[in-house]
């Protein structure tokens, strides 16, 4: 009399459960990064509203030295409201963007900051956006990508 058989072998199942182990260690690490690069462009973006404010400023003026959070009487750079992202940013001297960013935040274990420069061209900012050391490598890269 034949048997059928019922089920899946422990060689088999030992197969799949190898498989599904190696896609997880490739895959945790990119999604990490992903997830790292997402927040930062949403930090990058929450201070679109203070790169707006000095890129108006610098053409009024037609410089970038009194663009700052400090002269926001003449210049109209507007106080910024902290998010989860992004706990506190200001702008300083020559239209300089300093954002401090919690630890945790962007995959940081230490507190971190971003710094935005902003130099005039004939005709338009050029921002270089820069990360602390502090930051994962996957943000630090993601930010240098957003040098616009």
């Amino acid at each position: 009399m034949k048997r059928v058989q019922q089920g899946f072998t422990l060689i088999e199942l030992m197969i799949v459960v190898a498989i599904i182990g190696i896609l997880a260690a490739v895959a945790i690490p990119q999604y990490r990064d992903y997830t790292s690069k997402s927040k930062a462009a949403s930090g990058l973006a929450s201070l679109d509203s203070l790169k707006k404010a000095v890129a108006i400023c610098a053409q009024e003026q037609g410089q970038l030295t009194n663009c700052t959070t400090a002269a926001a009487a003449t210049s109209g750079i507007p106080a910024f409201t902290a998010t989860a992202l992004i706990s506190a940013a200001s702008v300083g001297a020559d239209g300089v963007i300093t954002a401090n960013i919690p630890a945790g935040a962007m995959g940081n274990s230490n507190p971190a900051t971003i710094t935005l420069t902003p130099t005039m061209d004939a005709s338009r900012l050029i921002w270089a956006t820069v990360g602390s050391a502090d930051l994962p490598a996957a943000v630090v890269t993601a930010l240098a990508k957003n040098n616009t």
